[in-house]
């Protein structure tokens, strides 16, 4: 498939969707069946008709992406869901009334015959949320419909921020992206089960654990995280993503282990990249030391991990070397994509 791409350049504040003209040729479009990329609060999706098996197809198409990943389906308002999912749980309503819109999406058992079997990769549930982001929600809203949308890049590639990025990886295989600017959260939306008693985590993000606890008490987080092993329940579960073309390697211990290995590797004759943070960025020697914000704000590191993984593809690396971070908080969603992005190779002391 090659298509030429429209941009639809729209300022991030958009009150009233009818006067953005854009907004409304990309809703034209997305009712087409064609797939439309646009901005919200964590990244930027790729968004399709998530009742057509036509529409779907082609975000699978343009990404490259497994056909057991499933997808997570984008609506407007709250009403969207009773025609969407089979029931919503109390825990669910509590979730929702703290967080949506905003990156969570829970996961329900969806009505049958509603959704494209391509978006919940065959299983009798389905991951919605409300994007926190006014150009997302104007569009899903001109649109009339549920909007299946998984990041906009190609499988296996770090999420896009930008429009520019959707641009690197999309060109000429989707209808369009509309660029509202540079994205918030900066990682992709929690992923909650909420199909039994007790919560569960599937893929952490922009809301962490904590404040989940606060709403609903305990809550858990599925083991099978960490493997990525097994039918994915959700986006993010299984295949190894974020990865820029040099393999990433998680370093656990001092500043003094990943020095040395880096040391190892440049008398090899390669060429090394260290990711860091602010605090430690002048510590280290190597050919290119690129910083995903500060340690003291894992925050930040969020919001420029998947910019920064895609820097490194700018300078020839052979080989990539990560300092890790604390699970605790955003820290977790932290770390779960530099995992991903590092297939799980994981160096300890």
């Amino acid at each position: 498939m090659n298509t030429m791409m429209k941009i639809w350049n729209v300022e991030n504040d958009v009150g009233n969707q009818k006067s953005y003209p854009q907004i409304v040729d990309a809703a034209a479009h997305l009712r087409k069946n064609e797939t439309v990329a646009f901005p919200t609060e964590t990244v930027y999706g790729l968004g399709a008709n998530a009742t057509s098996d036509e529409a779907v197809e082609k975000i699978f198409l343009a990404k490259g992406r497994p056909s057991d990943n499933p997808l997570i389906v984008h609506i407007a308002n709250k009403q969207q869901l009773t025609e969407l999912v089979e029931e919503i749980p109390d825990k669910a309503h509590l979730l929702m009334d703290a967080y949506w819109p905003g990156p969570l999406t829970l996961i329900f058992k969806n009505k049958p015959g509603v959704f494209s079997k391509r978006v919940t990769a065959g299983l009798d549930s389905v991951g919605i949320r409300m994007p926190d982001h006014p150009v997302a929600l104007s569009l899903i809203e001109e649109s009339g419909l549920p909007i299946a949308a998984p990041s906009a890049n190609r499988s296996g590639r770090p999420s896009p921020t930008t429009a520019h990025h959707v641009i690197e990886d999309l060109e000429g295989k989707i209808a369009g992206v509309v660029d509202g600017g540079e994205t918030g959260v900066g990682v992709e939306s929690t992923v909650v089960d909420c199909t039994s008693d007790i919560p569960v985590v599937l893929r952490p993000g922009g809301v962490t654990r904590e404040q989940l606890e606060e709403v609903v008490g305990r809550v858990d987080v599925d083991p099978s995280l960490k493997e990525g092993k097994g039918a994915p329940k959700s986006p993010g579960m299984k295949y190894t993503h974020y990865a820029p073309d040099a393999p990433v390697y998680l370093v656990e211990g001092t500043r003094e282990n990943i020095q040395k290995l880096v040391d190892a590797r440049k008398r090899e004759g390669l060429r090394v990249g260290v990711l860091t943070t602010e605090e430690s960025a002048s510590l280290y020697e190597a050919e290119v030391i690129l910083t995903a914000g500060s340690r003291s704000d894992l925050l930040s590191v969020a919001h420029h991990l998947y910019d920064t993984l895609r820097a490194f593809n700018q300078y020839d690396l052979d080989i990539i070397y990560s300092e890790v971070f604390p699970e605790e908080g955003v820290g977790l969603a932290v770390m779960n994509r530099l995992q991903k992005a590092a297939g799980h190779r994981i160096l300890r002391p």
